[in-house]
């Protein structure tokens, strides 16, 4: 099965803020982002079943990309950072916070996921996606989730997922 992997545009949050599972608004450059990620996404349709984080960064998104009735599975959203969400990171004052920048692959934000626990809720709904009867699924969601899928896929090292994230309306293709 083709999972086609969309992340959400620039959301609404000034640059350096910790935002994760906290459900932002989209940036105000929405509409030119959105049209060029819907362009991109033309190339892969046609589509036989679209889901979404139900964060509405991803479910604008995915409603403007044509797929208003994209089901929303919160195994999507993005890494929940606990006590740290809509901080500025450089003004967290959690000591944990060096050691999570050192090990972030393994350690939890304090009060929230680690990447770890991410990727196993990630891991089950493709585990579940990938008996059902479809050829190509679109999934709206995050960079979390996305890395997490690569890796499902066997598309990135283990130790640098990261290194696959699309930008912000971009489009990683997976199968699985």
């Amino acid at each position: 099965m083709e999972v086609i992997l969309v992340r959400h545009t620039t959301p609404n949050v000034q640059r350096g803020t910790c935002y994760g599972w906290s459900d932002v608004d989209v940036a105000p450059t929405f509409e030119a982002e959105a049209a060029e990620t819907l362009r991109n996404l033309q190339q892969y349709l046609p589509i036989d079943k679209a889901f979404t984080s139900p964060l509405q960064r991803a479910v604008k998104l995915a409603s403007y990309c044509g797929f208003k009735d994209a089901e929303k599975d919160s195994r999507l959203k993005e890494m929940n950072m606990g006590e740290w969400e809509m901080q500025p990171y450089d003004q967290i004052q959690d000591p944990a916070l060096e050691d999570w920048y050192k090990d972030y692959l393994h350690l939890p934000a304090t009060g929230g996921e680690s990447f770890p626990m991410l990727y196993g809720r990630v891991a089950e709904f493709l585990s579940h996606l990938k008996f059902q009867p479809y050829r190509r699924v679109a999934i709206f969601a995050h960079a979390g989730p996305i890395v997490c899928a690569a890796m499902y896929a066997g598309l990135c090292a283990k130790d640098n997922p990261f290194a696959v994230a699309p930008t912000f309306g971009g489009i990683l293709k997976i199968n699985i």
